[in-house]
């Protein structure tokens, strides 16, 4: 609107002809035959009437129906509202939906071409909404995120390769930027990522802002975000904290998405031709080209990233820890009926108290600990061994602490306190069975009758038993029940050699 108050001006003040006037406002002479005929069709002049701004005197003129040659022709409305929201969807291009416009428009009513549908699209969608230009302070955000395309490694003979990803991490207020190859994106490549990148910045800042990549946000939300247990567990080491971008709003972290399209036009661009024989290969050059980026000037500011790192982020960001940090996963384990926890396939105990109870489990290369509701119920060193069972006698009831506790040993200990003859039986149980563990159940019924016999009664039952050739728990039983322990003692002559072991073998004692 400028144009036309100058336009004005000229004519009615200056006294300038059309030509002159196009010529002085380099203006084509149509363009302002065009003006003037508007202005005079509205009875406008020079100067303005009395309180009309340049913004009145525009909504004056494109209201002016006297004047035909500031109308346009007729063209069939287009509701861009709609186009907006459809160019949201997979595979609809600006195209197709300008081919159903064209084809909606009743014969006769003239449509945009192809090009000036376009052309109205972005001017509306212009006035949609403003971009808020974000202000980073020094030392509190770093921006991860991966790029999209990947850098083939040579894996085996041959043209054999592997696909390698490129991590980026962008300070926000320096834009000092750190790049790295990995094989994955999962956990373990993506959590060694943030660790490299918090070494190579020399600290740590105070908020990490990722995109809601799976191996850091196990469930992405607007407002509420739920993070991955090992990604918040090495924050926490380190001191830091997440702010995940929300979902669908790549502006939240525009810093590495500006960051990510430098890396692939300064490094990977320049990296598309070699022929890297393995991953450290392809990040010695990935390092050498970050030196260059860092040190390349600003073209509109002065210094470089290099520089404003070392000015701003530098000196605000936190101090890395002194403990070294160990690359902890985490997964919710089910306490089983024998009071263990599975642990790629190797079983740790837990208090049995916690039977049938879901924990949380903290793997590392070294150590398994088991947590409940946060505290730490169990820490057990960490087995490879598949199928095993890592057991704390701590963990067990009484009862099953005092069942494992039996050895032969033992019983033969409990048997001596008894008597040799006890002892002796004891000694033949335990040998008499393929096994000594499968002997413990009738050893500890047969010392288990002191208790209600006495052990007097119960070493002169186990000598009669012997005498007999009946070393049974059974036998010993029937004798003490039916008082033959009191009998006279065998004599030597009638003393039996102890037969074979066997649970059908009876004694005389037995057709008495």
């Amino acid at each position: 609107m400028r144009t036309i108050s100058n336009v004005l001006r000229l004519k009615h003040e200056a006294g300038l002809s059309y030509r002159q006037i196009a010529r002085t406002l380099n203006l084509s002479l149509g363009t302002v035959a065009n003006y003037l005929s508007a202005a005079d069709a509205a009875g406008i002049g020079w100067p303005l009437p009395e309180g009309m701004d340049e913004a009145g005197l525009e909504r004056v003129l494109s209201l002016g129906a006297g004047s035909a040659a500031m109308r346009e022709p007729a063209f069939a409305a287009v509701d861009f509202a709609y186009v907006h929201q459809e160019l949201k969807l997979k595979a609809v291009t600006r195209q197709l939906l300008w081919e159903e416009y064209r084809e909606s428009v009743a014969a006769g009513i003239n449509c945009y071409s192809y090009t000036q549908f376009c052309v109205l699209y972005r001017n509306w969608a212009r006035r949609l909404s403003l971009s808020m230009r974000q202000t980073h302070r020094a030392g509190e955000k770093m921006f991860v995120d991966y790029c999209g395309p990947t850098v083939p490694v040579m894996v085996g003979p041959g043209d054999q390769t592997k696909p390698a990803y490129i991590f980026v991490a962008v300070l926000g207020a320096s834009n000092y930027t750190y790049a790295e190859a990995t094989w994955t994106q999962g956990s373990h490549d993506w959590i060694g990522s943030h660790v490299a990148a918090f070494t190579y910045f020399g600290g740590v800042p105070q908020l990490v802002v990722p995109d809601n990549l799976k191996s850091g946000v196990d469930k992405a939300c607007r407002y509420e975000p739920l993070l991955n247990a090992s990604f918040s567990d090495m924050l926490t080491h380190f001191g830091a904290s997440a702010l995940p971008a929300r979902p669908k709003k790549p502006k939240d972290k525009a810093k590495v998405e500006v960051g990510v399209q430098i890396v692939q036009r300064w490094i990977m661009a320049r990296l598309r031709h070699r022929t890297f024989l393995g991953l450290a290969e392809l990040n010695h050059a990935v390092q050498e080209l970050l030196v260059r980026l860092n040190t390349h000037p600003f073209k509109k500011l002065d210094g470089c990233r290099l520089s404003r790192y070392q000015e701003l982020d530098r000196p605000a960001l936190k101090a890395l820890p002194q403990a070294h940090y160990e690359y902890a996963e985490w997964k919710q384990v089910r306490v089983h009926l024998d009071y263990h926890v599975e642990v790629y396939a190797h079983r740790y105990s837990v208090p049995h108290e916690l039977a049938r109870r879901q924990l949380d489990a903290r793997i590392t290369a070294h150590t398994v600990e088991v947590f409940h509701q946060g505290q730490r119920v169990a820490s057990h060193p960490r087995s490879l061994v598949r199928g095993a069972c890592t057991t704390t006698s701590e963990h067990m009831p009484r009862s099953h602490q005092a069942h494992s506790e039996w050895t032969p040993a033992r019983f033969l200990f409990w048997a001596n306190g008894i008597g040799p003859n006890t002892h002796r039986l004891v000694d033949h149980l335990l040998a008499s069975k393929p096994h000594p563990e499968q002997g413990y159940r009738s050893c500890l019924g047969l010392l288990s009758l002191s208790k209600s016999y006495g052990p007097s009664r119960l070493e002169a039952a186990c000598a009669r038993a012997l005498a007999l050739g009946s070393p049974t728990r059974r036998s010993v039983e029937g004798m003490l029940k039916s008082g033959a322990d009191r009998l006279e003692p065998v004599a030597e002559a009638d003393q039996l050699a102890l037969p074979a072991m066997h649970d059908n073998v009876r004694g005389a004692q037995y057709y008495r």
